[in-house]
């Protein structure tokens, strides 16, 4: 591949993680129940439905490329001017186009080692110098993190709150703390795609006039937005100005624009969405625990479950799962990797869970599959 450039050459050939979609034509077979990818099984309110179906006939169209009368109400659910807000193709698009607005060959960047791997895939792909720090046991490690930005000098500073891949989570005044501590010349990203399942008291209260800290989030959780690919980003006016210089102006399409300004106004169906998740958290706990398996504190629509065991086990844990008709996944980095990680779904699927989980965990010991 001789067109390829010197740094694109030099990269692996990975993505950061495997669909199920893949994983079912391995397998020869549709999973029975899809509870890997961190979707909400709930789905999108019926108001979103019948606005994208309005919508639909009109997908001959472009999106609005200022995204505007959903720019605009976000701003207004937030309280703030839409200067501050930014859309874009989901929080893993608006990852990349800031990493490649501030990072090029040879800058350092700091994450934390298993944390979500789209950014550090967005850093190495534009040469940046990723420097990754621990988990503070099933914590990412805020002090750590500035420490580590501050030696290397980072332009960016990455932290998921709540956390995926562990579902765990600061409260504000830590993270608030962690903003004022930000050095000189660096920017964190508050990955904040669990923001609207977060308990009270966990998101530091937004103040976009702020340059050290630009705040991502999504509709492709509580929402059930993901396959529209719905994000945003809260920061400073100059940063949310710059994205205009790299972003894809028809990135977001009018049915997609559509949905999301419903779900954005259905407010009782996040309620409900949130109760939801809520017991399914329960339920998966209580698998879990029958099972012999220990599951952490989450904030999130998953919940990460400690086997006890190291990260072979949980890999074999995973495979006689999928084996069995369930999709779940695990962090990719010890000792994160001793938990696999199962995402909230209805009834039925948490059904499915109870009836096979048993018998993956028997298979795992055995070493049969």
């Amino acid at each position: 591949m001789t067109r390829l450039t010197p740094l694109a050459a030099s990269l692996p050939s990975t993505v950061p993680f495997v669909g199920p979609e893949a994983q079912e034509r391995a397998l020869g077979r549709p999973f029975a129940a899809r509870l890997g990818a961190n979707e909400s099984g709930f789905g999108p309110a019926p108001e979103a439905l019948a606005a994208m179906r309005a919508a639909a006939g009109e997908a001959w169209m472009y999106g609005d490329p200022e995204a505007h009368e959903l720019r605009q109400a976000i701003a207004a659910q937030h309280g703030i001017d839409a200067s501050h807000v930014r859309l874009g193709e989901g929080i893993d698009g608006l990852l990349g186009d800031l990493v490649r607005l501030t990072v090029s060959e040879g800058v350092p960047v700091v994450t934390s080692a298993g944390a979500y791997p789209t950014f550090g895939y967005h850093v190495a792909g534009h040469g940046g110098a990723l420097r990754a720090v621990p988990y503070a046991g099933d914590h990412e490690d805020p002090d750590a993190l500035l420490a580590a930005a501050a030696e290397v000098g980072a332009r960016l500073i990455y932290l998921s709150n709540p956390d995926n891949p562990m579902g765990t989570w600061h409260d504000a005044a830590t993270v608030q703390r962690m903003i004022e501590r930000v050095p000189e010349g660096a920017t964190l990203v508050l990955d904040e795609a669990y923001a609207d399942l977060a308990p009270d008291g966990a998101l530091p209260p937004l103040d976009p006039t702020d340059p050290r800290v630009i705040r991502m989030r999504t509709f492709s959780k509580a929402h059930g937005l993901a396959g529209l690919r719905v994000g945003y980003a809260l920061g400073h006016p100059d940063l949310i100005a710059a994205f205009d210089k790299v972003r894809n102006h028809f990135g977001l399409g009018r049915v997609a624009q559509a949905g999301a300004l419903a779900a954005l106004r259905a407010v009782g169906w996040l309620d409900d969405v949130r109760a939801r998740v809520a017991a399914s958290r329960d339920r998966i706990g209580a698998i879990a625990r029958d099972g012999g398996l220990t599951p952490l504190p989450s904030a999130t629509n998953f919940v990460a479950l400690d086997t006890g065991r190291d990260g072979a086990f949980a890999r074999a844990l995973l495979a006689a799962l999928a084996a069995r008709g369930v999709f779940a996944r695990m962090p990719g980095v010890a000792p994160l990797d001793r938990c696999i990680r199962v995402s909230c779904g209805p009834a039925a699927e948490m059904d499915v869970l109870a009836a096979t989980l048993p018998e993956a965990i028997a298979a795992a010991e055995a070493g049969t599959g």
